[in-house]
């Protein structure tokens, strides 16, 4: 009995750390409104580096699939614009693809040209060391109350409704699952 009581509070650990993950990723749309484009001088990389990216975001790259694509590609690679032989290639015009590791996400669109013009972004994703200290408890003051009126969401943030509705999806079919799970063992 020990040893299916001791299995049961593992899977219940690790049932609690995919909830959370899936309940704290963000998802970002490239370029934001104006999406994954060449028109309209977009600056990929002003874009990227206002974002604040963890292992578990999805990144969206939005687009007309006749004119443009999405390679992931290595650093010499992406310097270089060299769409050669990229390390995955994505097509559909509204590619999700999620964040599962630290360190730099290299991507471009593979149109001869495209990358040249500057469509391409570097997602990179800090390592621990490299983010910023949390502050204490003592050293963060109460948070501020607007008189009046909320203000709307900026258009930069990092998840939208749809997203977030996604998430407690996400969130609500996990609950289910556990409460199916839990439920196996009475």
């Amino acid at each position: 009995m020990a040893n299916s009581a001791m299995g049961c509070s593992q899977r219940v650990v690790a049932l609690v750390f995919l909830m959370a993950m899936a309940a704290h990723a963000a998802v970002y749309k490239v370029g934001d409104s104006a999406g994954w484009t060449t028109i309209g001088n977009v600056d990929y990389k002003q874009w990227s580096a206002t974002k604040t990216f963890q292992v578990g975001d999805v990144i969206i790259f939005e687009y007309n699939a006749q004119f443009h694509n999405v390679m992931q590609v290595t650093h010499p690679m992406y310097k270089a614009c060299n769409a050669t032989a990229p390390l995955a290639t994505y097509t559909t015009g509204n590619d999700s693809i999620t964040i599962t590791r630290k360190g730099h996400h290299f991507f471009f669109c593979g149109v001869p040209g495209h990358c040249q013009a500057g469509q391409k972004v570097d997602i990179n994703v800090l390592r621990t060391s490299e983010t910023a200290p949390i502050p204490s408890p003592s050293e963060v003051s109460p948070p501020s109350v607007p008189a009046v009126g909320v203000p709307a969401p900026s258009s930069n943030s990092g998840i939208s409704l749809k997203a977030s509705m996604g998430s407690f999806s996400k969130l609500g079919l996990a609950m289910a699952a556990f409460a199916v799970f839990v439920s196996g063992f009475n």
